[in-house]
Formats: C-alpha cells, sequence, structure tokens
C-alpha cells in the first residue's frame, strides 16, 4: 500500500438520500456528498455487509439496510465516481461487535463445520457478485470488530481455534474470487475494536497468528470517548506495527463537534430515541472539546500519530459515517432489529454529533483538516 487512505464509511448513503439528507460545501452550495468526498480528497469507501437484515415476515432492520443489493448499488455508485470499495463483511444480519456477534437467521442451527463452509460460500459469491459488476474492490475486511470472536457461540473468544477456522474460510474465499478475477491480489483486512488496548490486540493476534491463513493489514476501532487516549492509539500501533509487521489501518474513528441535541430533526418522541452515544460523564474523559475547533485539533493530532507509525506501517484511516446527520426515518435500529438483537431499544440516531456535516447538512472545518492533510505533514 503506498498511498495514504483518507477513507469514509457511507453504508447508510442510500437510506439518508431516501430520508431527504442535504449536503453543503464550505461556500454554502447544495452538492452531490459524493462529489464533496472528491473535492476533499477521500480516495476510499467503507461499506458495510449483512446477509439478511430482514425480519421473517420482512420488516427493515434499518441502520442502511445493507443487504447485497444495497450494498452493491452503492459500491456501484461510488465506483463510478472514482473511488476505492473497502468491502466489510459482518457475517450477521445486523450489527457486529464486540457486545454481539448473532448469527445470520439462516445459520442459527449450523456448527462449526457448517458455519465455516457459510462463511466460505457466502464470502465467495458476494466477493464475485461485487467484483462482476466492476466493483473496485481496493481491500475486504472478513469480520467486524472481532475483539470477542465472530459467529456466537461456536467463534467466541477464547475459542481461537474456531475463530481462526471461520476467519480463514473467509480469507481463502476472497484468495478464490481474486484469482477468477485476474489474479490482482486484494489486501484482508482483520479488524478489532479498542484500538488503546495493547493488552487486547497482543493476546488476539498472538493466539490467531500462530492460526492464520495470509492476511495484510490489522484494522483498529478508535472512538476517544470509548478507548482511551490517542497516546494509547500511537503506542499500541507502534508495538503491533512491530510484533506482527503488518500494515494498520484504523477502519473506524470519529470526534464529536457537539453536544447540543438534535430531537427537532428526528421528529420522535423521546421513547421512541436513544439520543447520543457520548453521553457527558463520557466526554468528559477526552482529550478534546465537543466543539468543531475541538473536532478539527482532534482530527489533526489523530492524522499526525497514525501517518508517523514505526516503519511507515500507518496506512491511513475511515472515519465511521461522517454523513449521518440527523433526519427522520434514519436510525441505528428499528423495532425489527431490536427483537433479532434482543435489544431494548430505543431507535434513533446515535451518531450525529459526531458526524462531518451539521445538523443542517453544511460541511464542518474539520472536513478541511483531512482534505489538506499531507501524510509527509
Amino acid at each position: 500500500m503506498d498511498k495514504f487512505i483518507k477513507g469514509m464509511d457511507l453504508s447508510t448513503l442510500l437510506e439518508l438520500e431516501r430520508c431527504g439528507a442535504v449536503y453543503y460545501d464550505e461556500d454554502g452550495r447544495e452538492r452531490d456528498l459524493l462529489s464533496i468526498m472528491r473535492e476533499y480528497d477521500v480516495d476510499t469507501i467503507r461499506i458495510r455487509l449483512w446477509n439478511h437484515p430482514w425480519s421473517e415476515t420482512g420488516e427493515s432492520y434499518g441502520a442502511g439496510e445493507n443487504d447485497l443489493p444495497t450494498s452493491l448499488e452503492i459500491g456501484k455508485r461510488v465506483t463510478e465516481a472514482g473511488f476505492g470499495v473497502l468491502l466489510n463483511f459482518h457475517y450477521s444480519d445486523f450489527w457486529a461487535d464486540p457486545g454481539k456477534q448473532i448469527k445470520p437467521k439462516a445459520w442459527s442451527s449450523y456448527g462449526i463445520d457448517e458455519l465455516e463452509q457459510a462463511v466460505y460460500e457466502y464470502t465467495l459469491e458476494s466477493t464475485n457478485t461485487f467484483l462482476d459488476a466492476g466493483v473496485n474492490i481496493t481491500m475486504i475486511q472478513v469480520g467486524n470488530e472481532l475483539s470477542n470472536g465472530l459467529l456466537w457461540p461456536e467463534g467466541k473468544t477464547p475459542n481461537y481455534d474456531n475463530i481462526a477456522v471461520l476467519v480463514n474460510a473467509g480469507i481463502r474465499a476472497v484468495r478464490k474470487s481474486q484469482m477468477l478475477h485476474g489474479g490482482k491480489k486484494i489486501p484482508v483486512m482483520i479488524h478489532l475494536d479498542n484500538g488503546g488496548n495493547n493488552a487486547l490486540y497482543r493476546e488476539w493476534f498472538d493466539n490467531f497468528t500462530k492460526r492464520c491463513e495470509e492476511f495484510e493489514i490489522i484494522g483498529l476501532s478508535y472512538y476517544p470517548f470509548w478507548h482511551g487516549t490517542l497516546a494509547m492509539l500511537n503506542d499500541n500501533m507502534n508495538d503491533i506495527a512491530e510484533r506482527y509487521q503488518k500494515d494498520l489501518v484504523v477502519a473506524e474513528v470519529s470526534m464529536g463537534y457537539t453536544m447540543d441535541d438534535y430531537k427537532q430533526y428526528e421528529k420522535l418522541s423521546d421513547e421512541e430515541r436513544k439520543g447520543y452515544a457520548t453521553r457527558p460523564a463520557l466526554v468528559e474523559k477526552i482529550e478534546y472539546p465537543m466543539t468543531k475547533q475541538g473536532q478539527c485539533d482532534f482530527m489533526k493530532d489523530f492524522l499526525n500519530r497514525i501517518s508517523h507509525i514505526r516503519g511507515g506501517r500507518g496506512k491511513g484511516f475511515f472515519y465511521w459515517e461522517p454523513a449521518w446527520i440527523p433526519v427522520h426515518g434514519s436510525g441505528w435500529a428499528t423495532r425489527a432489529s431490536l427483537a433479532y438483537m434482543n435489544d431494548v431499544g430505543p431507535c434513533g440516531n446515535e451518531w450525529a454529533n459526531q458526524a462531518l456535516f451539521d445538523y443542517e447538512g453544511r460541511i464542518n472545518p474539520a472536513f478541511a483538516v483531512i482534505r489538506d492533510f499531507k501524510e509527509e505533514d
């Protein structure tokens, strides 16, 4: 990987457009979101893929509805606009993260052998579909935030033998697909959360690297209100760069710019909306204030640190859902997906105060920090 990646996760793109989201550049002109991304030096778009984000009676799980047809449509659009694509396999019907790695409904009765085959076939078929459609896949993420494993209970930590079986099936499928499409290698990312937790990364990758197929990139999530200080992220990245000799990409990052409420934009009752994830008790711990200037200063510090990792191993970042502004109809879950996750809810948008656009869709100054950043800075 030669170029430092400036990436954005735009998995909710189509849903936001359906719900009427509008975006404005720094001159106040209404613009197509992807044209703004291009103008601000973004080069790669991350797109999540869920197996079947619909209930058995056809109710949407929401949060972008990122089944194969939806994510494929986004992939084709961003390819036509000149971007690369990071395809992010969750291996679940909805959110997969350290707190939940729920099997797809269609796989719910599977044991480890059947899951291994299902992961291989699903990864191969999905990747083939994207490549056959001309999507410019420049990286594939096999699993999402795998800190506690995937496809529970079979693939839950500390069962690293099963974790490796499942992840390796995904990696083999990527290699098979790339062979069927001309042989150009697609870098594979293995992604954990909690980027400031060095003990987590050492334990997980010490175990996985004894059992793994070849992969190229370690991905990290880093949210300052959950994952420690930037110094902790920096120290962890330096350590694992040397320890595992892998390139590193921060696959998810964001920083808030306000603590103002956005209830009026969501048009939901208090009982229907969760409100922002950045609770005051969490915000008290972070190094930069939740202001537009604080968002700028955080991004400058963050970019400087990850671009100076030992051995030149820091290869870029993806800002998570920078365009998820508060519009009625777009939230993190629906009643149907709450039932799938066995989550009490409520729903609504948790992320709007961490976007790179304000609640009206006007671009924040932090986007110019990203645009103007050069790796040698």
